[in-house]
């Protein structure tokens, strides 16, 4: 696998949760796996040791020498490109919210070195590589194969993660890749012009693979496709939708560390305590644990579907009901909360930043988790908060459609501030009935999205690829 980020070494987003679980679910139904990426600023160089000293790799005319360290996490090979003047920085993609001007030849020496790999230290049949930082691999592949018999066989696979991040560079950039200019064509790497690193990694691999069945779909049509969904459509023979699953060892309330009390489907008692603790700590009061408590853990962005937060204030005020808060992102969705908080201090509690454990216990001590995405690839939250009894709502898109359904969620399809108001008016209705919301609850617990059967997925479409299934 070749990614840009996987936990717990690197992590910006939820692609980082998938290269740092799959891989050992997929050693767990028979596969041998190994992790390419960078080795960044926060990875320490002491606990990783040598696996191939001073290889060099070639962008064109370019040489750039890298080395190749390594370390055993979870069971799981990774190596780690170690080049200084690419990747020890302060930020990974970007500082102060501006890209590196670079990443393309960055992520470009990502994609040699992965191959380099495969020939030299981890002989491999399959390179699934993961987002448009990686989208060269099967590039890079494809032009090296008539020349190198070690690749004859190997076969490629190009999983989107998120179909609003393509990497794009302007035209001056493709001479940096070391790639002839019959690469820089409408069916490969040119786009309107500029270079497109995703749409060269949907045209030139084996198979395209995105995180969620719905999702699949949805990229094929001009609202999903950001522009792309002609190639994708031109694809859709070799493109499928696999459901990212989830890491139930981190994410359970019988056994999870950051939880007040723990607690499980057959002994909810422990999910009371955490509510109360949770409104401590946000400095809200306690005194009536019957009062819905709605939980939100994301980033402020309008692809969350927080411009249609911001639309139900005045249900907030109108009832009886409290709301946590813990993200970041956008100024203004900050000072939208930031003023609530203000307006309605008894209500709504507001944590700006990251913490995890804080999510744990949001995902713990709320009844209702929201989520209302302008479109969701795939989404763990919601799967969170079905393990916790923490009833989601929902809007119908992508992954959030395939997890939830109307016997343990809430959701609605027309993307307006409306449709969230009446769904979520509906479920704190539906809340007062305690014996079936309980009910709700425990059906959303028993649900299992584990890695387990989406590795089973992604094993099998690797037989494929190789003749064997």
């Amino acid at each position: 696998m070749v990614s840009p980020e996987a936990t717990p070494f690197a992590k910006t987003g939820g692609l980082a949760d998938v290269t740092g679980a799959l891989p050992a679910a997929l050693q767990e139904v028979g596969d041998e796996v190994a992790v390419v990426m960078p080795r960044y600023r926060q990875i320490p160089y002491h606990e990783t040791e040598s696996a191939f000293d001073n290889m060099v790799v070639f962008a064109g005319s370019t040489p750039y020498r890298v080395d190749i360290r390594t370390q055993v996490h979870n069971g799981v090979r990774f190596f780690f490109v170690e080049a200084p003047y690419f990747f020890d920085r302060e930020g990974i993609y970007n500082v102060n919210n501006r890209d590196y001007t670079d990443n393309h030849k960055r992520f470009a020496v990502l994609s040699l070195a992965a191959i380099g790999i495969a020939q030299t230290v981890f002989e491999c049949d399959i390179l699934h590589c993961h987002d448009w930082q990686a989208a060269l691999t099967p590039v890079y592949l494809a032009d090296q194969q008539h020349s190198n018999p070690r690749f004859a066989n190997v076969k490629t696979v190009m999983t989107i993660h998120n179909m609003g991040y393509q990497g794009i560079f302007g035209k001056a950039a493709f001479s940096d890749l070391g790639l002839n200019w019959g690469w820089f064509t409408s069916d490969k790497l040119e786009h309107f012009g500029d270079i497109n690193l995703l749409k060269a990694g949907i045209q030139t691999s084996d198979w395209v693979t995105t995180v969620s069945p719905t999702y699949a779909r949805e990229i094929q049509q001009p609202e999903g496709g950001f522009g792309l969904d002609g190639v994708l459509r031109s694809r859709s023979m070799a493109l499928s939708g696999i459901l990212n699953g989830v890491d139930y060892n981190e994410w359970n309330p019988e056994t999870d560390k950051f939880l007040p009390a723990n607690y499980s489907s057959g002994d909810l008692s422990g999910k009371r305590i955490c509510k109360r603790a949770l409104l401590e700590e946000f400095g809200l009061p306690s005194d009536n644990l019957d009062r819905p408590l709605i939980g939100i853990v994301s980033r402020f962005a309008e692809q969350k579907g927080f411009d249609l937060i911001a639309g139900i204030a005045n249900l907030v005020a109108e009832r009886d009901v409290q709301l946590v808060i813990l993200g970041s992102g956008e100024p203004r969705f900050e000072r939208i909360f930031q003023d609530w908080r203000r307006w309605l201090p008894h209500r709504v509690g507001l944590y700006t930043g990251y913490n995890n454990a804080l999510a744990h216990r949001i995902e713990a001590g709320s009844d209702i988790f929201l989520m209302p995405s302008l479109y969701e690839p795939c989404g763990l939250n919601q799967i969170y908060s079905l393990r916790y009894g923490t009833v989601p709502v929902v809007r119908a898109t992508g992954g959030l459609d395939d997890t939830i359904q109307e016997d343990t969620g809430f959701k609605f399809s027309w993307y307006s501030v409306g449709a969230l108001y009446d769904t979520l008016r509906s479920a704190l209705g539906a809340f007062e009935n305690r014996d079936s919301w309980t009910a709700r609850m425990r059906r959303g617990m028993a649900k299992d999205y584990s890695w387990t059967a989406s590795a089973r997925e992604y094993s099998a479409l690797y037989q494929r690829l190789l003749g064997r299934g």
